[in-house]
């Protein structure tokens, strides 16, 4: 690199952390206000443990937020000060065209994105699964057993169904159980179980005053008894809904839990890929909102930074609103997920390449 590409560089980087470091104490502050009450209601609540189990995941989690708008602005302000202090006229006039000049930035964003992938895919699920369970039992208002499951019901393969009113997953045992299996459309098997307790030691089920029902062709054959042990391809944990889990679980989990979804015939995942793909589409916004920024603030304007910034927090809200959208819409049955979660990126990137060219030429 030369002198150009490491002073920009080292302008990219400190500026961006410097408002990463602005944005995340208000944060703080902003959350203790609203949170404080709660804390002090537990008189078991360290402060050390505030600190090491929600307030370093709290930073973790929201400096991971604060990343894309920290990043936006930063290169905004330092690179809109480039151009009001006459610099990047001098650096024209070397004759260094728009695209070299974009060599450092394009740099900074690098560095950037593989931090931002490294923390969406592996660092920010683990915190989340720590701050979230702080959260629930320290700080949610009604608490909520996310062990304790009612009205649930799995698809295992293609043709076969478990249904539960209720079951602990702590305790391993549910309630008003039903298995059915089907022959295309047609209903062939049913079980029924006021109870079922899953046995670890040998993974079976132990079913305690059971119901089978075969359905035949002329006539449907039942049988009864008060206790029977079976098998079936699915765990406890398997009934927890991954929608829930999903922001806890790094990203190899949550695609293995995708992959065995799918081989159970489950048909809507989603929400689930949603969460996965959005791992990957945040971080690599990264260098669409740095050459958006670049584009915006290399061009000294009539009222200085302000306008320039004023047009570029605009930009990221819009972007922001986009996103959110495509989150919605992509948790839908009929959408392409990962189309979905790219969509704000084409969009932009659309908008980069225009300011791209404009910029190119003049």
């Amino acid at each position: 690199m030369k002198i150009l590409d490491k002073y920009i560089l080292k302008k990219y980087l400190s500026t961006f952390l410097l408002i990463l470091v602005l944005l995340i104490p208000i944060a703080i502050v902003i959350d203790v206000s609203e949170k404080i009450d709660r804390f002090l209601r537990h008189a078991d609540l360290s402060a050390s443990e505030i600190i090491k189990d929600y307030y370093v995941n709290f930073v973790i989690i929201y400096g991971n937020t604060f990343m894309p708008l920290a990043l936006f602005i930063a290169v905004i302000i330092f690179t809109s000060k480039l151009a009001s202090n006459t610099e990047i006229i001098a650096i024209y006039s070397a004759k260094i065209s728009f695209t070299r000049f974009l060599k450092p930035y394009f740099i900074g964003a690098t560095i950037v994105t593989i931090i931002a992938l490294l923390m969406n895919h592996f660092i920010v699920p683990s915190s989340n699964k720590i701050y979230e369970e702080f959260h629930r039992t320290y700080l949610q208002k009604k608490k909520i057993d996310v062990n304790d499951l009612s009205n649930v019901n799995l698809q295992l393969s293609p043709n076969e169904y478990v249904f539960f009113r209720n079951f602990n997953v702590t305790r391993n045992i549910g309630y008003h159980f039903t298995y059915e299996r089907f022959d295309g459309p047609v209903l062939k098997y049913k079980l029924f179980a006021d109870n079922i307790r899953w046995n670890t030691k040998d993974s079976t089920y132990k079913l305690a005053n059971y119901r089978k029902r075969f359905y035949l062709k002329n006539k449907d054959f039942i049988e009864s008894g008060y206790k029977f042990d079976t098998t079936f391809n699915f765990t406890p944990k398997d009934l927890i809904t991954v929608d829930y889990l999903a922001k806890e679980m790094n990203s190899i989990k949550l695609n293995q839990y995708i992959k065995q979804a799918r081989l159970r015939g489950v048909k809507n995942l989603n929400a689930y890929l949603v969460e996965f793909h959005k791992r990957t589409s945040l971080p690599i916004a990264s260098y669409i909102l740095t050459f958006i920024a670049v584009a915006l603030g290399s061009k000294k304007r009539r009222g200085g930074m302000g306008v320039n910034l004023a047009i570029g927090i605009t930009l990221m809200f819009v972007y922001v609103f986009f996103l959110k959208i495509a989150e919605v819409l992509g948790a839908g049955a009929d959408t392409n997920s990962l189309i979905m979660v790219w969509i704000p990126n084409f969009i932009f990137g659309a908008i980069a390449i225009f300011l791209y060219l404009k910029n190119a030429k003049n």
